[in-house]
């Protein structure tokens, strides 16, 4: 009969041939985070496993609130993006008593007992950050006022991309970030951030690095009111490398992305299915990242699929 202790472990708690996962999305702020919702939605429809979903509207005490959801209903083992980095314990102490797999996407959390989580896939933050730099340090000679836009403050992605862009900057005395602000990943913030550090600024602004493209997007619509012309008076740098980034660089308004892949549904998955069979999963599961530039983006765009 369903549900025998013979039944293997991949077979949901109802002795069904189908997984149950409940999925914890920080919300709809980008583009990216549209693409990656879409990413793990669609690949959990291919596997026929039912996902319940919850969209947390940036706001961590509904992803807890959501997580305690999942855990009473028994889910086989949940997904999350966690929105910032600390205040898990006591939620994935509960999902460990109840030996559910819980597999972090995109963003890390800081815990005392790492056995809370079963692994985290995503791109390393920290190498976007040194990436984004090496790219400045080349367009500009090692010389430039920079303005930054940053990322959810508390978030891995925020800390870790300033990170590495300031490992490498600080190498450079020529290369001055000027002012820095958080425009919480979203195009409105970007935008009005960027308005003020051009109303305020003393100092020339040479160049722009966002950490993420829609901040980026939001920022190009600022210097062009403000009657500058992006990626020519003001160079700028992001990252992610969805396709609204190609079109800027197509236009000739963004001058670089670094990619932050958000396709991250089947390896996701896979970890799923392994952990909840009881195999070891490695703790950090990478995707690579790369760099594109004004100089293939045209060649490139066609083939986006986020």
């Amino acid at each position: 009969m369903f549900g025998c202790s013979e039944e293997p472990a991949i077979k949901g708690k109802d002795g069904k041939k189908q997984l149950i996962v409940g999925f914890s999305q920080i919300g709809a702020e980008s583009s990216w985070r549209t693409a990656e919702t879409e990413s793990i939605r669609s690949e959990a429809k291919a596997r026929n496993i039912e996902l319940k979903f919850s969209d947390a509207q940036q706001k961590q005490e509904n992803q807890i609130k959501a997580l305690n959801a999942f855990i009473a209903q028994g889910v086989d083992a949940i997904i999350l993006a966690p929105v910032v980095e600390t205040g898990w314990e006591p939620v994935l102490r509960n999902a460990k008593k109840r030996n559910i797999p819980v597999i972090l996407v995109d963003r890390g959390v800081k815990v005392s007992d790492e056995s809370l989580y079963t692994t985290l896939v995503g791109t390393d933050f920290v190498l976007e950050g040194r990436l984004a730099a090496e790219w400045v340090v080349e367009k500009t000679g090692g010389k430039a006022n920079i303005v930054e836009l940053e990322g959810t403050p508390g978030s891995s992605a925020a800390i870790d991309r300033q990170k590495g862009f300031s490992e490498i900057i600080a190498k450079h005395p020529n290369l001055k970030v000027i002012q820095s602000q958080t425009g919480e990943f979203t195009r409105a913030k970007g935008k009005e951030v960027m308005e003020a550090f051009l109303k305020s600024s003393t100092n020339k602004i040479d160049l722009v690095f966002a950490h993420n493209d829609d901040m980026a997007l939001g920022a190009i619509q600022a210097i062009e009111e403000a009657g500058q012309k992006p990626g020519e008076d003001i160079i700028i740098i992001s990252i992610d490398g969805v396709k609204g980034a190609f079109e800027a660089m197509v236009a000739g308004k963004l001058n670089c992305t670094v990619e932050c892949n958000p396709l991250l549904g089947p390896v996701a998955f896979d970890a799923v299915e392994r952990a909840v069979a009881g195999e070891t999963v490695e703790k950090r599961i990478m995707i690579e990242d790369k760099v594109f530039d004004q100089s293939v983006a045209k060649e490139l765009i066609g083939g986006r699929k986020y």
